[in-house]
């Protein structure tokens, strides 16, 4: 898939509404220098396009971590809710063709391929969690193990009761609550 690039002004505005995130919420990420990320989403044109994806679709990307061994930064929405731009999704593709009815816009796994970016896992989902309370209203589609989709469901976490839960769903259904949270590295 060829990557739209962004133009000088929309990387500008990106990259200032993300340090402003990122100034906002240092508890996010306490042992990361700003200028050592920037350069590196300066250095990096297609992610920061994914990024753009994730901010124009209501995720509020932020970074939530380096790995070391490799060097990357990891990006989480962090929006309060799942993304509302990125609701009413059945899980993925194979889903949405079963639909025969009342189909949906589409899937959480091909939006977040169209992006460039990998859906939550359930242990990410944790992760962002203990960063703060998200998904209190909504829910949000999580990678799904394929012994678990192959007999047609799917898996979906939120939280509530001060409780984060991993529910399950037959991998057709959406809900105008339910979204997904996505994951990039750089």
């Amino acid at each position: 898939m060829a990557t739209i690039s962004l133009s000088k002004k929309q990387r500008e505005d990106l990259l200032k509404t993300l340090k402003a995130r990122f100034e906002h919420n240092m508890n996010r990420h306490k042992d990361v220098p700003w200028p050592n990320l920037q350069a590196r989403l300066e250095a990096n044109p297609d992610k920061l396009w994914s990024l753009n994806e994730m901010e124009r679709t209501g995720g509020e990307p932020d970074v939530v971590s380096h790995d070391k061994r490799t060097g990357e930064y990891i990006f989480y929405d962090c929006s309060a809710e799942s993304p509302k731009s990125r609701r009413s999704l059945c899980y993925d593709r194979a889903a949405l063709d079963a639909r025969k009815e009342n189909k949906p816009k589409g899937s959480a796994l091909d939006m977040a391929a169209a992006m460039s970016i990998e859906l939550l896992s359930e242990e990410q989902y944790r992760e962002l969690q203990r960063l703060g309370n998200f998904d209190l209203k909504t829910s949000s589609w999580v990678q799904t193990p394929s012994a678990i989709r192959k007999l047609g469901g799917a898996l979906f976490c939120d939280r509530r009761y001060d409780t984060v839960f991993i529910y399950h769903n037959g991998a057709e259904s959406y809900y105008a609550a339910r979204g997904f949270r996505g994951c990039l590295r750089i």
